[in-house]
């Protein structure tokens, strides 16, 4: 029984750039894409709030054993921020706690945003998803139960000011992974002593992957009603989610090996000095990621192909 649920659907592999809608959890935007394409398994790689919108990868079939390495990325959104007002989420979907002047100009804010760039300690908001004793935070928040403040290192790489208009600061932030941008907002709506929260957040690269090629769950539902050729146009291959990793090409020989767990040479001719390797075959096919060991690079997650596809 449990052998048919797990092969019931298609097995379809790859990432979808989905562009997540607002008011939408990333749970949700997920069961959506894996019902439209009827694929055995998903997963997507960083959930953003159901306030935001933006790129929400989802991974599809093998391209799952991959999601890691763009959970573990840098990011990028743009964040329009409300001056003046306070909530208890820092974002609009929470009550107002505190209501102040604005009285911050252009040049004020920009000398602001600067003490917020490189690393630095980060104490997440009480509402977010972060984990204590196996539950998210906003759990107790929402039940007044007070839990140990949480802090995080993070990176911010660059902070910039893209418009102001009627107390609305719109900024474009880079940062690494883990970083909440509701609290960043909020620490800066302190720091110019107004308060702040996030009204809109759009984020608009992960890793090395922009918004250019994103899809909306509307344009998912059209190309479904025209069959799988349609729908599986939209889908980037599984080594999308590995950013800048070098390629290694193996032969069909050592193809076999790296697929059955065995470890294959480095061709002698490579130099470049990297602990994890993107393996493909003379046909350009994906393999997986392989790892340096004893001068040897040996697999750490391979791609699941049938014979007749090499």
């Amino acid at each position: 029984m449990s052998k048919a649920r797990l092969r019931k659907g298609r097995a379809v592999t790859g990432v979808v750039l989905l562009n997540k809608p607002q008011g939408m959890s990333s749970n949700h935007a997920l069961q959506r894409v894996k019902r439209l394409y009827n694929a055995r398994k998903a997963g997507h790689t960083g959930a953003l709030d159901p306030l935001a919108t933006g790129i929400l990868p989802v991974c599809l079939g093998e391209a799952t054993k991959f999601s890691q390495y763009l959970l573990d990325a840098d990011k990028a959104y743009r964040v329009e921020a409300l001056l003046g007002i306070r909530t208890t989420t820092s974002d609009a979907e929470g009550e107002v706690v505190e209501e102040k002047a604005v009285s911050a100009s252009s040049e004020s804010i920009k000398h602001a945003i600067k003490a917020f760039i490189g690393e630095q300690e980060q104490s997440p908001s009480i509402y977010s998803a972060l984990k204590h004793e196996g539950r998210p935070l906003y759990y107790y928040a929402r039940r007044g139960i007070e839990v140990p403040k949480k802090t995080r290192i993070i990176t911010v790489h660059s902070i910039e000011l893209l418009d102001i208009r009627d107390n609305k600061v719109t900024l474009q932030v880079s940062c690494s992974k883990g970083t909440y941008i509701r609290t960043l907002v909020d620490d800066l709506g302190q720091l110019l002593g107004c308060g702040a929260h996030v009204s809109s957040l759009h984020r608009n690269v992960v890793a090395d992957i922009d918004e250019s090629t994103m899809v909306t769950p509307e344009q998912l539902e059209a190309a479904a009603e025209q069959g799988n050729d349609a729908l599986d146009k939209f889908l980037q291959p599984a080594d999308l989610l590995l950013g800048d990793l070098p390629v290694v090409t193996v032969t069909p020989e050592q193809t076999r090996d790296f697929l059955h767990g065995q470890p294959v040479p480095l061709p002698s001719n490579e130099t470049t000095e990297a602990d994890e390797w993107r393996v493909t075959n003379e046909k350009s096919q994906f393999l997986g990621v392989g790892r340096i060991k004893n001068a040897e690079l040996w697999p750490r997650r391979v791609i699941a192909l049938e014979a007749a596809d090499l």
